[in-house]
């Protein structure tokens, strides 16, 4: 990710060592060690790396560091930080800080000679009560069998047509989109959140608080933009592919052509386990597939990261991580434009399921369209691995230069993928906690154990393991 905090610190005077993404815990603790650190700092992006946020914390207690640890990152949170990390470095203080802005009062804290004691006091204190809050909180989760949950899976309206028929079966790549019209689609609003900025475009510019900040990095990222199109800094790639589908159970059956004999491959969905009594339905993906009709199911993936890198390596090789950081951050929204520019083409004319449909770039924005395009490690299919099935069937390195790591980030990192689902109930929604039953099943399906499963969906576990989950992957 963007190392914001890293940037932020480095402009207040304190030397930071930025190892980068996909670090080893080993390298980690031993570069701590090489440098005589008197902070580390971990940040999480995605959710293998909260299971090794735990472990890098146990491995400092059993290697004898005492220094504090940070914790920060999109997926991280105060609650996993007090109940999943803490309580594993005992010798040491482990402090989350919610936001780039934050961190250096938080730093300046930890390493006073006359304030780190009582602050770090004050956080074990309230970690504490923030553990004995979530027991509390875990006891009244109710969740419903999996076999209760598959009987109140969700059903299309049996008058409903299936979309038509896609206008090509397979896949089709494109080789460098016009970086102009990605940026016409650009979504704003989470570019100034990646800065800690926290309001939605355009009011954010008028904002009492923010709006001044937020008008100069604007100016500065629509310059940088220019440069990006006219000089051509980063090439924008991808891969679209749509096969005919079945639901069997909950996965979902991909087929090589319409006589769904030989199947190509099968995505592997999770239903909501909690206990509706409102006659709303326990909902997995699988159920936005026919299970008898002649359906379909597409999927893609794009980056707008090739050269984003090396630009980066440019501007902090000439010590200006600030434009390094810009740079980074509007390929990020680029490859989010791509993914929603690609995903009307495909509403419109590739899959065609709605040719007539007009819609603006805020409409679009506001998903004011038919069809889903959820990714694997999202709230729909919080299973990260999936995305190697979906990397094989577009066969994304060959056809758009795009990997996975071994804890299943994309590389570039300025990447998007996912499954284009194009019913018109297909609906966004988040699977939440789930059982050991399903994860059981799930395993079988997989055809994991279950402890390989209980690691990868460790954040959606309604239970405690047997064995605390570990990844080896940073």
């Amino acid at each position: 990710g963007k190392n914001i905090v890293g940037v932020v610190l480095g402009c207040n005077g304190y030397d930071v060592i930025d190892l980068g993404v996909m670090v080893s815990c080993d390298r980690i603790l031993q570069t701590a060690r090489e440098h005589k650190a008197d902070i580390i700092g971990l940040s999480g992006l995605i959710t293998p790396s909260l299971d090794e946020m735990v472990f890098v914390a146990s491995e400092m207690e059993r290697r004898g560091f005492d220094i504090p640890l940070l914790i920060g990152g999109a997926t991280t949170s105060r609650t996993h930080t007090a109940v999943k990390i803490e309580p594993g470095y005992r010798s040491g203080s482990t402090t989350y800080v919610i936001d780039a802005s934050r961190a250096v009062g938080v730093v300046s804290g930890l390493l006073s000679k006359t304030e780190r004691a009582k602050n770090e006091a004050a956080t074990r204190d309230e970690y504490v009560r923030i553990r004995e809050q979530y027991a509390r909180s875990q006891d009244t989760k109710a969740r419903t069998t999996l076999a209760d949950a598959r009987a109140n899976r969700w059903r299309a309206d049996a008058d409903a047509p299936l979309p038509r028929a896609p206008s090509f079966i397979g896949t089709r790549t494109f080789d460098a989109w016009d970086l102009s019209d990605l940026a016409d689609h650009i979504d704003w609003t989470p570019f100034f959140a990646s800065w800690e900025l926290i309001g939605r475009y355009p009011m954010i510019l008028e904002d009492e608080v923010v709006g001044e900040a937020a008008r100069d990095l604007f100016k500065d990222a629509r310059a940088m933009l220019k440069r990006i199109i006219e000089e051509r800094w980063f090439t924008a790639k991808g891969v679209v592919g749509f096969w005919p589908a079945r639901a069997e159970g909950d996965d979902i059956a991909v087929f090589t052509d319409d006589g769904r004999t030989d199947e190509l491959a099968r995505f592997h969905t999770l239903r909501q386990q909690i206990k509706k009594s409102n006659g709303k339905p326990n909902l997995a993906l699988s159920d936005f597939v026919s299970e008898g009709g002649d359906d379909y199911i597409g999927a893609f993936a794009v980056t707008a990261g090739h050269g984003e890198l090396e630009i980066a390596k440019r501007f902090r090789d000439a010590g200006d991580d600030y434009s390094a950081i810009l740079a980074t951050a509007l390929a990020d929204r680029l490859a989010e434009a791509f993914a929603e520019a690609l995903h009307r083409k495909v509403r419109t004319e590739l899959w065609g399921y709605a040719p007539d449909e007009a819609l603006d770039v805020e409409a679009l924005i506001a998903e004011q369209y038919q069809g889903i395009r959820p990714a694997p490690g999202y709230p729909a299919q919080p299973d990260h691995t999936e995305k190697a099935t979906l990397f094989r069937i577009l066969n994304a390195e060959e056809n758009a230069g795009m990997a996975l790591t071994e804890s299943y980030a994309m590389t570039p990192p300025a990447s998007v993928s996912g499954l284009y689902f194009g019913h018109p109930g297909s609906h966004y929604f988040g699977v939440g906690k789930i059982d050991r039953d399903q994860v059981e099943d799930y395993a079988a399906r997989k055809g994991w154990d279950v402890a390989t499963a209980e690691r990868w969906l460790a954040p959606i576990l309604n239970y405690q393991p047997d064995r605390a989950p570990r990844s080896d992957a940073a």
